[in-house]
């Protein structure tokens, strides 16, 4: 017991005298008696009703717009919504995660829930990683209240300054590898690093790189092989696809994004999840083609480290701190690195927003005959008919037709399919999920598509017809409409006909480096 303990029996022993009576005096016995009860009936009071304790944090419930002001919101994942807050008592603004209790009915996604904030509680006070202000619960929600970053992401930070060198990469991707080098030391495996996950502190120039998101992070076990599959397609470790991985994923991962930083590409790319997995696997790795001729041997040295395919060989954290191309000074080139890169970076984080809005329209205009079968899928598996089909209703609907698929791999099959980011799949995302892929390429869909974008039947999908379309789903920001013109319009006359429409639907994502 701890020294709290010992300490308040003693002051409860001085306020209140302990009377020291034979077991034949009655009326010492019924003082006695009238005591502990009068201290059974403070306990009671003092404690909180079973009612008034939350099932998630176990502890009691907080009202926390007492404390905080709950403002915008800054950002819509798979698990809740983050807003911007103010906390009234000393006008501090923090980022604060709302996760619905109804997303955290089962006894695994409670477990995440705690795990998740005793990681943050972990890790909280290091430099490169998001601090942690508090954990908070009431009967809608738990909320995670954490350090405000305001530099937006990693990638676009890059991208709009507009050019940066080996050295500038260097400097950025050291801060990124000591936040694996922490957790690592100090028990924890990230498993989910990817450039989305890495935001600026701040503005400024000089602003440090900070870790969020350690939803699918675990402490690491001695002696444990790790068999989930978790992760970002393409940032996933040749191990995990194995079903068998250690902390050793987290270096993998860090390596992709060095990669990309480079290049602007990732280096194992398919037009689908599947084809992703199948090039990790295969192991290809390309640092010949541009811009690789142009990059430091040193920084592919450290890559080729990093990504090596057997775990047992890859570098360390530690390690890779310590490589030349890493340190403060070293081997990392001044040079700019080519434009192209920046826009190779910039496509690739566009993910090409309009192309997966025409695959939901293609879905909408799919005729009866070319659905038959898919909407009695979906039916069986909207259980309370709701129009969309839940994280539970989806994961229940596949264990009944036989699928092997655990939790983080339906998590995944819902975040790529869950279009509008509101954490359920409606109707037509899931037809645009689960049709094939020959319906797609088909020239009557593909045109129906087209007119979709093309309202005013020109030919041409202009940058207001544009605009409109992409707003219906809050993607209709000046950034994400020259990302894709710049992508799709590749005779550059600011507009998007209807071969340039095809071409982009045929050829996948795979970016292309224009001189």
């Amino acid at each position: 017991m701890g020294l709290g303990f010992f300490k308040a029996l003693c002051c409860s022993n001085s306020h209140h005298e302990i009377p020291i009576v034979s077991s034949d005096s009655s009326p010492s016995r019924t003082r006695r008696e009238r005591s502990r009860e009068e201290h059974a009936d403070r306990a009671k009071a003092a404690a909180p009703t079973q009612a008034q304790v939350g099932p998630v944090l176990g502890k009691p419930y907080v009202d926390i717009r007492k404390m905080y002001e709950l403002e915008k919101e800054l950002g819509r994942g798979q698990s809740g919504v983050t807003y911007l807050c103010t906390e009234k008592m000393t006008g501090r603004k923090y980022a604060c995660k709302s996760i619905p209790r109804r997303k955290l009915m089962r006894k695994e996604e409670i477990e995440d829930a705690r795990r998740e904030i005793l990681l943050l509680q972990h890790l909280s006070g290091q430099p490169n990683i998001v601090e942690f202000r508090g954990g908070y619960e009431d009967r809608q929600n738990v909320y995670l209240v954490m350090e405000l970053c305001t530099g937006g992401e990693l990638f676009d930070r890059i991208i709009a300054k507009g050019t940066y060198s080996e050295k500038e990469a260097a400097a950025l991707f050291r801060q990124i590898v000591t936040v694996v080098h922490v957790c690592h030391f100090m028990g924890v495996m990230h498993r989910d690093l990817k450039p989305e996950n890495f935001l600026m502190a701040s503005p400024d120039d000089d602003a440090p790189i900070k870790a969020t998101d350690f939803g699918l992070s675990v402490f690491i076990e001695p002696g444990k092989e790790y068999k989930e599959i978790v992760g970002s397609a393409y940032y996933v470790a040749p191990e995990v696809l194995k079903r068998s991985y250690g902390k050793e994923i987290d270096v993998w991962s860090a390596g992709i994004i060095l990669y990309i930083l480079l290049s602007g590409v990732p280096p194992f790319w398919a037009e689908n999840e599947k084809g992703i997995f199948d090039a990790i696997q295969e192991g290809r790795l390309d640092l010949e083609s541009q811009p690789w001729p142009s990059i430091s041997a040193s920084a592919k040295d450290l890559i080729r480290k990093m990504l090596a395919y057997d775990p047992k060989k890859r570098i360390t954290a530690a390690d890779a701190l310590e490589h030349p191309w890493m340190k403060v000074g070293g081997q990392a080139s001044d040079k700019p690195i080519d434009s192209a890169v920046l826009i190779r970076m910039k496509q690739f984080r566009a993910m090409n927003k309009m192309k997966k809005l025409a695959l939901k329209v293609i879905a909408e205009n799919l005729s009866e005959e070319e659905i038959k079968g898919l909407k009695q899928m979906f039916n069986n598996m909207d259980t309370d008919n709701s129009g969309t089909i839940t994280l539970e209703e989806l994961k229940v609907g596949l264990t009944k037709l036989g699928s092997k698929l655990n939790e983080s791999e339906i998590r995944q099959l819902i975040d790529a399919a869950d279009v509008d980011k509101n954490g359920t799949i409606d109707y037509y995302e899931f037809i645009t999920a689960t049709m094939h892929r020959h319906r797609l390429e088909r020239e009557e869909n593909l045109f129906k598509a087209f007119q979709y974008f093309d309202k005013d039947n020109s030919g041409f999908i202009t940058r207001e017809e544009l605009r409109q379309a992409l707003a219906e789903y809050g993607m209709g920001d000046e950034g994400t409409i020259d990302e894709v013109l710049d992508d799709v319009d590749t005779d550059k006359d600011g507009r998007i006909n209807y071969e340039e429409f095809v071409a982009m639907m045929k050829n996948g994502d795979k970016m292309r480096v224009r001189e």
